[in-house]
């Protein structure tokens, strides 16, 4: 695809970072991931580990969800979390309009939900996978990986779920979901990459109408 923006959504300890890293590396075209943080703190003026704590904050729900109702958390009128949220979706916004590139996690799914050139894919695994990953590639101390991997993605989804109002890892979300139990980092760039070739040649012809 022409001009095509992918959003990868994944599981914790599912590979799909790795995966974003190599799809972006086979279209040779921008990754963004940590570079987000740092426009978006660039932006507004905001410390870079306020951005990078926002998700991770999110994994006691109760908690979050809290802390959006407490004045001390407020700037410009509107909780902080909210205004850091803001500024990423339009960060994400700019760096999309500006052409092809991967953007990794932070709800970019929605965020870009109108644009008609984004692709959406979610990586998942099975859990003792994602434990396993965990602990070898993500030097998680092996007695506090199952917990580790529950804690992430807990904090993923309350945050998806309480700024997008739609379920994390609900098929009717993405394009593609990708089961990684099977497949190595690269074989699932490729099976991406395919995707969207094919989704380019029908583009040309009539919808499918089944």
């Amino acid at each position: 695809m022409k001009n095509a923006i992918v959003t990868i959504s994944r599981q914790y300890g599912s590979g799909g970072r790795k995966v974003a890293e190599f799809l972006a590396k086979e279209l040779n075209i921008p990754y963004y991931d940590n570079e987000l943080i740092s426009l978006a703190a660039e932006k507004s003026g905001i410390s870079n580990s306020i951005f990078e704590d926002a998700e991770k904050q999110a994994g006691n729900n109760f908690l979050y969800i809290l802390s959006r109702l407490g004045p001390t958390s407020q700037i410009y009128g509107m909780p902080l979390s909210e205004r850091i949220f803001i500024i990423q979706s339009n960060v994400i916004k700019d760096v999309a309009d500006r052409g092809s590139c991967v953007i990794l996690g932070r709800c970019a799914d929605y965020v870009l939900r109108d644009y008609q050139n984004c692709v959406n894919v979610y990586t998942y695994a099975s859990f003792p996978v994602r434990v396993s990953r965990a602990v070898t590639e993500y030097s998680v101390n092996q007695e506090n990986a199952e917990k580790e991997v529950r804690h992430v993605d807990k904090a993923r989804e309350t945050y998806y779920e309480y700024h997008t109002g739609k379920k994390w890892g609900n098929p009717g979300n993405y394009d593609i979901m990708i089961n990684m139990d099977y497949l190595n980092p690269e074989q699932a760039a490729k099976l991406i990459i395919e995707y969207l070739n094919l989704r380019e040649d029908n583009e040309l012809r009539k919808p499918y109408k089944g």
